[in-house]
């Protein structure tokens, strides 16, 4: 082959992947987008953000194109989702790029995708009532997860719009309704309460946040967010004082934000920073790595609703509530998520 024409066909590989609206590509010969593959494409995993463009979904796209885990990232919105695709294509990391815009090809954005990742939705705002945020964002993940159910059932998905406690059950019942649901395969994330738990027991015991774990079960929200800090590594102690400083701090975090942000958003950056952490321990359970154990909102073994729990890909629902916690506050959390449930399902039934 000619020098000039193997250059067209780099390019015409190239442009398949950063316009993949267009069915083919003349240089030559057709080539089909689905056997497209630019060069240096890492060997990985195919993940889909839903939400690409966003305040969580950008910086959340930029990390996992540097994910070295990652072969195929899709992202989708609604809006200037090209403009973020193209951005982001740039960087020189293994993952291949590829944009998708609007409903009309949501479907094309999801199939033959191994982890859906999903920030899409509005964010939190002063003044905005639980039900504000729920009517608005339920019938957005509604929207996504039937699409998710036709066109990659078997993925695993990562829940971050919210309120979580409400949307993780609204996905469960689109994906029960498909006949697809598998509650080891849809996990909320929480993964932002466990970051800020480990920075701010770190900073009261001046250590390095790397070096602390704190597991934080419950809920996603306010008083549903229970840091176990009795169960710090390395272990530590606290005072009376110290443990109602440290409760209420990281159950307040989203408002610690959006108070500091005045109005202008929600915790997107440091979202994003828990999201790609969770998504990164999901890559390596998929690869088969032993002994990785994170926090997440999941369905639980106790009973039909959901609650936060250690998933671990050795023991995918180990039940972390009942063997570390005692009976008194896992009642606590079991009556708070029955009420969740029981919130949602009156609500998604008019849905």
């Amino acid at each position: 082959m000619q020098p000039a024409a193997e250059a067209r066909q780099r390019i015409a590989r190239l442009s398949a992947h950063l316009n993949p609206t267009n069915s083919q590509m003349e240089v030559n010969t057709m080539l089909e987008r689905v056997d497209c593959r630019a060069k240096g494409g890492s060997p990985g995993f195919k993940v889909a953000i839903l939400g690409a463009a966003g305040g969580i979904g950008q910086p959340l796209a930029m990390l996992m194109k540097m994910n070295p885990l990652v072969s195929v990232l899709h992202l989708y919105d609604v809006v200037n989702c090209p403009g973020v695709t193209a951005d982001i294509s740039h960087m020189d990391t293994g993952a291949v790029v590829r944009g998708f815009l609007g409903q009309q090809e949501l479907e094309a954005a999801l199939t033959g995708m191994e982890l859906i990742i999903i920030p899409a939705g509005v964010p939190r705002k002063p003044g905005m009532t639980r039900d504000d945020l729920f009517n608005i964002n339920a019938g957005i993940v509604k929207t996504l997860c039937e699409g998710i159910a036709k066109c990659c059932p078997n993925a695993i998905v990562n829940l971050i719009s919210n309120p979580v406690n409400s949307t993780v059950p609204i996905a469960a019942e689109v994906f029960k309704r498909a006949g697809t649901y598998d509650p080891k395969k849809l996990l909320g994330v929480t993964m932002l309460d466990v970051v800020r738990a480990n920075t701010f027991v770190a900073e009261v015991l001046g250590l390095d946040p790397r070096e602390v774990d704190v597991p934080v079960v419950g809920g996603h929200a306010g008083a549903t967010i229970l840091p176990l800090l009795s169960q710090v590594k390395p272990p530590c102690s606290f005072t009376p004082d110290e443990t109602e400083y440290l409760t209420k701090r990281i159950q307040d975090g989203g408002t610690e934000v959006v108070q500091a942000k005045a109005g202008a958003g929600s915790a997107t950056l440091s979202m994003a920073y828990a999201a790609v952490k969770y998504a990164d321990a999901c890559l390596r359970g998929l690869r088969g790595d032993a002994g990785v154990v994170e926090c997440a909102f999941v369905a639980s073994q106790g009973w039909t609703g959901e609650s936060k729990e250690r998933v671990s890909n050795e023991h995918p629902k180990r039940d972390f509530l009942h063997k570390e916690m005692n009976s008194e506050l896992h009642d606590y959390i079991e009556i708070a998520c029955k009420a969740e449930h029981a919130w949602v399902m009156e609500r998604y039934s008019g849905t």
